[in-house]
């Protein structure tokens, strides 16, 4: 499959000056696919509809953290 036809979105809040983000589309086959904004050309990780729904409603409720770098 040729990824880059998908319409690829990213967070408006992902203005920093490297542009350093992620980018996630739907496929055909309505799974969410996610790729670093950097390297497109890398691999993905795919999430099924509930589970990404899961994971961003994690997010929205504060419940994942960043670990310390």
């Amino acid at each position: 499959m040729d990824h880059s036809q998908l319409a690829w979105r990213k967070s408006s809040y992902s203005g920093n000056p490297n542009n350093e983000c992620v980018e996630c589309a739907r496929s055909r086959r309505g799974r969410i696919l996610v790729r670093d904004s950097k390297d497109p050309g890398r691999a993905m990780v795919s999430f099924g509809a509930r589970a990404w729904s899961e994971f961003a409603d994690a997010i929205g409720a504060g419940q994942l953290h960043r670990s310390p770098e």
